[in-house]
């Protein structure tokens, strides 16, 4: 019953003085939604990255060159290597293995030019990386056999140069000043930055070794594998580590390659995006700490102006504890109206922030989730009850005679 009145005194205390109490809970309001806009937009931002990786497929393994520092000159990886991974007895665990070469390349056609990554893979590329056609056909074998001068054009790429991305299969662009015909073009699948797949080319190995990258026996720069399964990734990998280890006669421990899979990629933009997400509701709590001093001074204030009252209502028999518990009660309750109020504004600013990123095309949706509703409410109240003890004691801690005479 005392906490229930203790609730409306606070209450008639604060609506006495409206303006006063609205500016103070303004600075809870902006450091909670700040809080939750911030973490929202994190989180969004992590399942964006990660759903990208993910795309990309859970049984990929990528093989490059060179291991930890202490192997000098390590060997290159070659097609041979590639084709040993080919073997079903020697790695069962595999499906598809894809080489690749890769580099910058110039574009030109009618005026226009474009550089871009352009890169030189076997017809395995497009079932290993689930490569989608919109239109005219992926390499094949003929075109390696061939060392055929045609390419595979990204969206993007064929956007840049013939200012569309349908109806330009048979045409001629130019690659490094070489003629080049367009085989086909690749279905967007969305992408950002020197990476971008949608703004890649794709040309027959062969091709690529020999008039646009010249590698030295047969090396490639990468090896892409496909294993049966999720699951069968830590088997693949294995596999292939003991394929490289007899082909490039190194001991185990000294290996001179590196084998990633999509986990390895997963747990890296997760810890980046977690210390982003934790940087980002750090800085946004700084604004909870200033609203907090807010409470102080409103409070140090009112127990200035409530001087007699509280002398009063010692002298009537009030006890320390009541007049603590009474001033807690109040900064509590400032708290706790901008910790809610803060919360409809940190989901209206994620919906926002949603609204700009979907109307630019951005693949970010803020997540607002239930721990960070939680946790910024439980800190605002932690804030309110802190910066509120102070001025709670000092009111507690005032003499009756003392605070009679108070003008």
């Amino acid at each position: 019953m005392q906490l229930w009145q203790n609730f409306i005194e606070a209450l008639d205390s604060l609506s006495s003085n409206k303006v006063r109490s609205a500016l103070t809970v303004l600075g809870i309001v902006i450091g909670v939604g700040a809080v939750i806009a911030m973490l929202s937009i994190g989180r969004g931002a992590q399942d964006t990255i990660t759903g990208s990786i993910s795309g990309i497929g859970t049984n990929l393994l990528f093989i490059i060159r060179g291991g930890n520092e202490e192997v000098r000159n390590p060997e290159p990886l070659t097609l041979r290597d590639a084709e040993a991974m080919r073997d079903p007895f020697a790695a069962p665990s595999v499906i598809g293995v894809a080489p690749i070469l890769s580099g910058n390349v110039e574009l030109s056609y009618s005026g226009e030019s474009l550089i871009t990554q352009g890169m030189g893979v076997t017809p395995d590329y497009e079932s290993v990386r689930n490569v989608e056609i919109m239109e005219g056909e992926f390499i094949g074998e003929v075109h390696m056999l061939g060392r055929s001068a045609v390419v595979v054009l990204g969206p993007d790429a064929a956007e840049s140069l013939f200012g569309r991305s349908q109806g330009v299969v048979g045409e001629t662009i130019r690659i490094e000043g070489q003629p080049f015909r367009v085989l086909g073009v690749t279905a967007p699948v969305g992408g950002s930055g020197f990476s971008n797949p949608d703004e890649q080319i794709y040309v027959p190995m062969t091709t690529a070794q020999a008039r646009l990258f010249r590698r030295s026996r047969d090396s490639v720069d990468m090896i892409i594998v496909q294993a049966i399964s999720a699951e069968a990734v830590p088997a693949a990998s294995e596999e292939i580590a003991g394929i490289l280890r007899t082909r490039h006669r190194t001991p185990i421990g000294e290996d001179d390659f590196t084998i990633f899979t999509q986990q390895d990629f997963l747990d890296t933009a997760r810890t980046i995006t977690n210390v982003l997400t934790i940087f980002l509701g750090g800085i946004a709590a700084i604004s909870l700490l200033v609203g907090g001093i807010g409470i102080m001074n409103i409070m140090l204030v009112s127990v200035t102006e409530r001087t007699r009252e509280i002398g009063l209502r010692k002298a009537v028999g009030a006890r320390k504890s009541d007049i603590l518990l009474q001033f807690l009660t109040e900064s509590a309750l400032l708290s706790l109206m901008g910790g809610l109020i803060g919360i409809a504004l940190g989901w209206g600013l994620s919906e926002l922030v949603r609204v700009i990123a979907a109307a630019s095309d951005a693949d970010l949706v803020p997540r607002v989730g239930l721990d960070s509703v939680l946790l910024a409410t439980l800190f605002s109240a932690a804030v309110g009850l802190f910066f509120g003890l102070y001025p709670a004691k000092r009111a507690a801690d005032l003499e009756p005679v003392e605070a009679l005479r108070y003008e």
